[in-house]
């Protein structure tokens, strides 16, 4: 057996909870290891666990789980966040993005897309998957309002090649290897290259990290 996905469940919804550390742990290969009521108890109870991975509902008393998401990445940046929400709203996915989340799913999408993105998420990819949030991830990389960049990423938006930063934006797009390769007419080994060259540069441990920064910083135009 491979590794075992570690997750914390945060919904003000007892019955949300129930329901989802039931079917996860019925997988192989996850395992909920704590449940929070609202983004306060989110936070103390990442801290304790450690998990690999938050399930994060958005709208929660006493904080929300987008001031959790932030506040738990800054305690441990390696941990991965997913919104799960009923609200498929752009602001709420670009605030997502700011904060560090990794995904944004709705509580409507069927169980086994959930599964699938929550694996996929922990393996490095982002997820993006509703209407509202795939145009705001285009729209939180092509528009204007964006922070401002740090040193680091200055210097790395300076060392990307055209192509690299070209696949960067793919990747914040949520286009797997081999539709990148299709795209630009390369094999997907190449594009493995090109995505292994941005990580160094960007000094990212994943792609989804890669993302997350181009975002904030404006890497990509």
């Amino acid at each position: 057996m491979g590794d075992i996905i570690r997750i914390v469940l945060a919904d003000d919804q007892p019955f949300v909870r129930q329901g989802l550390k039931y079917i996860i742990d019925s997988q192989p290969d996850m395992e909920c290891v704590g449940e929070a009521s609202d983004g306060e108890e989110a936070y103390h109870i990442t801290a304790k666990t450690q998990p690999d991975m938050v399930l994060m509902d958005i709208q929660m008393p006493n904080a929300t789980g987008l001031e959790a998401t932030r506040r738990i990445l800054q305690n441990d940046p390696k941990i991965k966040i997913v919104l799960l929400t009923t609200f498929d709203v752009e602001n709420y996915v670009v605030e997502g993005i700011r904060a560090g989340a990794v995904g944004y799913l709705l509580k409507d999408t069927a169980m086994q897309e959930i599964l699938s993105g929550i694996r996929w998420s922990y393996q490095g990819h982002a997820i993006y998957r509703t209407p509202s949030a795939s145009k705001a991830v285009t729209e939180a990389v092509l528009n204007s309002q964006k922070p401002s960049a740090d040193e680091r990423s200055i210097h790395a938006h300076d060392s990307l090649t055209e192509r690299e930063l070209s696949v960067l934006q793919e990747l914040a797009y949520g286009r797997r290897n081999s539709e990148i390769a299709e795209r630009f007419h390369i094999s997907e080994g190449t594009v493995k290259t090109h995505i292994h060259r941005i990580l160094q540069k960007l000094e990212v441990e994943d792609r989804t990290q890669a993302v997350v920064l181009a975002i904030r910083t404006g890497i990509v135009e």
